[in-house]
């Protein structure tokens, strides 16, 4: 940690800089965050920007932002880390999602109540060594490649702040002209990006293990059904690409002594701009070659490929918000992800646009059928739960091997009250792409409601290796699961780390607060059943609320009664009659 704020503080802006970006962001109405929040932010950033940010500790902020009385303690109320781990989210989404390199950003990092100004970075920019020089492959230097310094594989394992290197801005002013035209146009629909691949070992002594790891880094990125790959250097016969971007993807592999290490960069073929680049590290202590080459491609193909993966944030941050097509499904995602309401409303409208054009997009209609779900009264009409069962069964008969349409399944067979069915899919989805953290969450979610505890907890647990990207319903798992064995605190912290519009979510931040006698608990819970448009409609992502109610709420009831909800409110206004 030290290491990081070190390297954050070195890229910082100055004062008026800082200020202005605070300013800025709050004015900014995507930036999503409470007035407490706010209060926070506001506290670190005067504290860092008068040079008093070191004496910030939890029980400086319940006092002097939260209203605490002088005897808080912060071993027993975790309002303050609660608080501050929401706040940190909604900071790295906010800037992943609208920044730009060269700008000014805040950052809070893990372990700290400081807040920091530092300066978006491109990682094509940075030497891990000394900041600014480029780093050199002295062994096999490519003419058109920049690469990590083969000779200490080890010096480049430090964190850094880095963030996607925005695009030339020559190129986007080329792509803002070239879309110019008198004559109204139908809406273009986006295709899936190719990938070029080509991994290289960075000492020859490694290179046929590193072939290895390219070839079960194919088979790990094929089954992902975002990208089209292809290997370097060969053309994809009959593949249009008028409607899709594509990009190299170079790799070197490295033995850094304990562990395994693999650099990447993502280049635009068409531009030759470097738009990120970075390294994955593994850990090979005591373990096998093949269970060490198996989890190299497997993190990268999750990293690179994944929905929430490099390659579609670059994808999605490149184009419109009216965006259709590839872009409209992996935004539909992440909003399902998230849970907010508003995104997903959104979602639902681009996916709908985008079957109006191409009725038989298979991605469209699986990720439709799961977003109708989260966005409508779904527990209260049986009609729209049959329509989103006939949609993900459309969508897994067009792609019988897709992952993305075996989850739809999973889901609408679950709203249809078909767990056996629901337990099938994601399980055929799983075989179907091992690395699919997104489907895994979601079937131990799955498990967990349908009384396989044991096996959902040791699934979420096993997602646990990637925690900066864990999703949302493998931290549900984990806080009921923290919950039930009365480890209050952890089960608070895992579900202030949800974000989005969810009835579950809620009643169990406000158990565990009650549990903790915090004296916010009651107003968390009425602050969002107050904000709900649809109150106790759904939760995580459109799994009906009433088929599960009782044995969830019954297990949470002694901390909601703690937390100030009345009996009658648990069994009426916090549910929906069956």
């Amino acid at each position: 940690m030290i290491a990081e704020l070190r390297d954050i503080k070195a890229h910082e802006a100055s004062t008026d800089e800082a200020r202005h970006e605070l300013q800025r962001l709050f004015e900014d109405p995507r930036f999503r965050v409470t007035e407490r929040q706010k209060a926070i932010l506001t506290y670190l950033a005067e504290n860092r920007l008068s040079g008093s940010d070191d004496s910030v500790k939890a029980y400086a902020i319940a006092l002097d932002v939260l209203g605490r009385s002088s005897d808080f303690d912060a071993t027993i109320d975790p309002i303050v880390r609660i608080e501050i781990s929401r706040l940190r989210s909604a900071l790295d989404s906010y800037y992943e999602a609208f920044g730009n390199d060269g700008s000014t950003t805040i950052r809070i990092p893990k372990g700290s109540y400081v807040a920091l100004f530092p300066t978006l970075v491109s990682s094509d920019d940075t030497d891990p060594q000394s900041g600014s020089a480029e780093l050199k492959d002295t062994d096999n230097p490519p003419s058109s490649t920049v690469a990590p310094a083969a000779d200490s594989p080890k010096s480049f394992l430090r964190p850094l702040y880095v963030g996607i290197t925005g695009l030339a801005s020559a190129t986007i002013a080329a792509g803002i002209l070239s879309g110019i035209s008198l004559l109204p146009q139908a809406p273009e629909i986006i295709g899936k990006p190719v990938v070029f691949l080509s991994l290289d070992a960075a000492d020859a002594n490694l290179q046929g293990e590193a072939s290895q790891v390219r070839d079960m880094l194919m088979v790990a990125l094929t089954g992902f059904t975002t990208v089209t790959v292809a290997k370097a250097g060969y053309s994809v016969p009959g593949l249009d690409t008028s409607n899709r971007r594509q990009y190299e993807v170079q790799l070197k592999y490295y033995d850094a002594g304990a562990e395994r290490a693999v650099w990447w960069q993502i280049s635009d073929i068409d531009t030759n701009v470097i738009l990120k680049s970075g390294l994955e590290q593994i850990d090979i202590s005591g373990r096998q070659p093949p269970s060490i080459r198996e989890e190299v491609a497997g993190q990268l193909a999750s990293h690179l490929a994944a929905s929430r993966g490099i390659i579609n944030k670059i994808e999605t941050q490149r184009d419109s918000e009216g965006a259709l097509g590839n872009t409209c499904v992996i935004r539909a995602e992440a909003a399902l992800e998230s849970g907010i309401l508003a995104d997903l409303s959104h979602a639902h409208s681009c996916l709908e646009r985008t079957l109006s054009i191409v009725s038989n997009d298979p991605d469209a209609t699986a990720v439709l059928s799961r977003v109708m779900l989260a966005t409508s009264d779904a527990a209260n009409s049986a009609s729209l739960r049959a329509e989103t069962l006939r949609l993900a069964r459309q969508a897994v008969s067009a792609t019988p091997l897709s992952d993305r349409a075996q989850t739809a399944l999973m889901v609408a067979h679950l709203a249809n009250g078909c767990m056996d069915a629901a337990l099938e899919a994601g399980n055929r989805a799983l075989e179907l792409n091992p690395y699919n953290s997104e489907a895994a969450a979601k079937l131990a979610f799955i498990l967990y409601l349908g009384s396989y505890r044991d096996a959902a907890i040791a699934m979420a647990h096993g997602l646990q290796k990637d925690t900066d990207n864990l999703p949302a319903d493998a931290m549900l798992v984990l806080a009921l699961d923290a919950y039930s064995a009365g480890r209050y605190s952890e089960a608070s912290l895992w579900s202030e780390q949800i974000n989005g519009t969810d009835l579950l979510v809620a009643m169990l931040r406000a158990a565990s607060m009650g549990q903790l006698n915090s004296p916010d608990a009651y107003e968390r819970l009425s602050g969002f059943i107050n904000a709900a448009p649809i109150p106790a409609a759904n939760y995580r992502n459109g799994i009906a609320w009433w088929r599960n109610q009782q044995a969830i709420t019954t297990e949470l009831t002694g901390g909601l009664i703690k937390a100030g909800v009345s009996p009658k409110e648990i069994s009426g206004a916090l549910t929906v009659p069956r």
